[in-house]
């Protein structure tokens, strides 16, 4: 069983209780305009191009069969379209300038990753999560992952968007002992508006989730003039305040830190500009959200 990861993050302490490995997991199938992982979206393996990083050495254009890479008149010039991320011209940069997003991994690979921080993990309450993009998109690279985790004592989580029939869910979960899902809007034409999809069938799965014997950790990425004001969250929290094994509510301030990530995959940033959120208005929004009942943290 293999799977293409991005990246694996160890002692990372965001993804879940404890001193964590997080496991990223490539493709997503929601498009949130503020997405920090931009690399993780496309389910295929790419090309990140960091022209700061380049020192003109030519070695990526000589290693190159596709004629993705030239040189003129000083400038580095990558052309995506022909590039195939077969990977070559990764192997032949010296500065790093060019990198292979997405990695081809048996699943034994990963979970050898996992275990070598597994002292952290007793210690300290931690464990393993799987997040991305979206680790349903790979489901059954995912089931086997988790199942191998837990049948080594490690706690396991997931990170996920929900949107999906929930046959994909329930079949994922024996193997999970801690969910953690984004609901980021109750109006389901904004929600269209800023993720490219409505809600309905993530809020059903959350009220689904919500009665399963996992515990269930709902966040809100807050995203200035997307889900900011108070009533917006107020809303929220009204609604995940009656699941059951609800263990807390919690609010993600946006950062603006992808932004070179988006520039080494040619893409618009439509979230350029965006100011994080002040320490008042997350104040504000933690009050609207308590003010429901729920036990609310910020990230």
């Amino acid at each position: 069983m293999q799977g293409i990861v991005t990246n694996i993050q160890r002692f990372s302490v965001h993804d879940g209780p404890g001193i964590r490995t997080t496991v990223f997991l490539k493709g997503c199938n929601l498009r949130c305009f503020w997405c920090h992982n931009p690399e993780d979206i496309n389910p295929k393996p790419e090309i990140q191009f960091f022209p700061e990083r380049c020192i003109l050495c030519a070695a990526c254009v000589e290693s190159c069969v596709h004629a993705a890479h030239s040189m003129d008149n000083g400038d580095h010039i990558f052309q995506r379209e022909r590039c195939t991320a077969c990977g070559d011209c990764i192997d032949a940069c010296y500065a790093k300038a060019v990198v292979l997003v997405g990695e081809t991994m048996p699943a034994e690979a990963v979970v050898a990753e996992v275990v070598q921080d597994q002292a952290f993990y007793a210690s300290s309450g931690g464990g393993v999560t799987l997040s991305g993009g979206e680790p349903l998109l790979q489901l059954d690279f995912s089931c086997v992952v988790l199942a191998r985790c837990r049948e080594l004592g490690i706690h396991t989580a997931i990170e996920t968007a929900a949107n999906f029939p929930w046959s994909r869910l329930a079949s994922i979960l024996p193997h999970v002992d801690l969910v953690m899902m984004d609901i980021k809007h109750m109006d389901s034409r904004r929600h269209r508006q800023s993720t490219g999809v409505p809600n309905e069938r993530i809020l059903e799965n959350a009220a689904s989730l919500g009665r399963q014997p996992q515990p269930l950790i709902i966040r809100t990425p807050v995203i200035p003039g997307v889900n900011d004001a108070a009533e917006d969250i107020a809303a929220i929290a009204e609604f995940v305040v009656t699941l059951p094994n609800l263990l807390y509510y919690e609010l993600l301030p946006y950062h603006p830190m992808a932004d070179s990530k988006y520039r080494s995959l040619d893409r618009p940033n439509r979230a350029a500009g965006l100011a994080p959120p002040s320490a008042d208005k997350m104040a504000e929004l933690v009050a609207a959200a308590a003010a429901a009942g729920v036990v609310v943290r910020t990230g």
